[in-house]
């Protein structure tokens, strides 16, 4: 992930259209919401912060601590005593950590190494634990050197399930306009089960 750029973003982050996508991965994932949630490349919690009443302990993990820094004022706000936040990237090490359910939104197509990251947290849940990814589907139309221009179901399932995830369905369930690099696109989500 390129920390230095979403650091310095961090301040101006939070963006009206940010918040009306955020919005709407926010209502998607709400079912699958429960126990321990790990929130990876969480931003400014945008996503999962409205959903923390749902789980017994949520962590918000960023490895830009400009905006842990901002989602740690919205988790003082709001006086959830449930919800912590910690600085790693996944990528480099990845700290002792355990969870029910992992998220990610809009994170994997800013990571280079799919496989990598993907093994990292399918090591960290338990038995039957969850992961849920929302990113965007694959659009030719994208070409950007440090973001993969999406992903296509029928590749990420079949590197999900190299991995060993035992079950994954993924569906898109939005379509934005001028949501992906300034191009209409679809989201999907993932739920992998271990």
């Amino acid at each position: 992930m390129s920390k230095n750029i979403f650091e310095n973003m961090a301040h101006m982050y939070d963006t009206p259209e940010r918040k009306q996508l955020a919005q709407i991965i926010t209502n998607k994932i709400k079912p699958e919401f429960y126990g321990k949630v790990i929130d990876y490349g969480c931003g400014t919690g945008l996503v999962s912060l409205p959903l923390a009443n749902q789980a017994e302990h949520l962590l918000l993990i960023d490895p830009a601590e400009n905006m842990l820094a901002l989602a740690q004022q919205k988790i003082n706000q709001q006086q959830l005593t449930n919800v912590h936040v910690l600085p790693a990237d996944f990528t480099e090490e990845v700290p002792e950590v355990t969870a029910d359910l992992i998220m990610m939104s809009l994170v994997l197509l800013h990571i280079p190494d799919t496989k990598k990251i993907s093994t990292e947290l399918f090591k960290l849940l338990p038995d039957k634990g969850k992961l849920l990814i929302v990113d965007f589907a694959k659009n030719p139309l994208i070409n950007h050197p440090k973001v993969h221009n999406g992903f296509s179901a029928t590749e990420l399932t079949d590197l999900l399930e190299t991995i060993g995830f035992s079950q994954v369905t993924i569906q898109n369930f939005y379509h934005g306009e001028k949501i992906f690099m300034n191009q209409d696109a679809d989201l999907f989500l993932a739920t992998c089960i271990k």
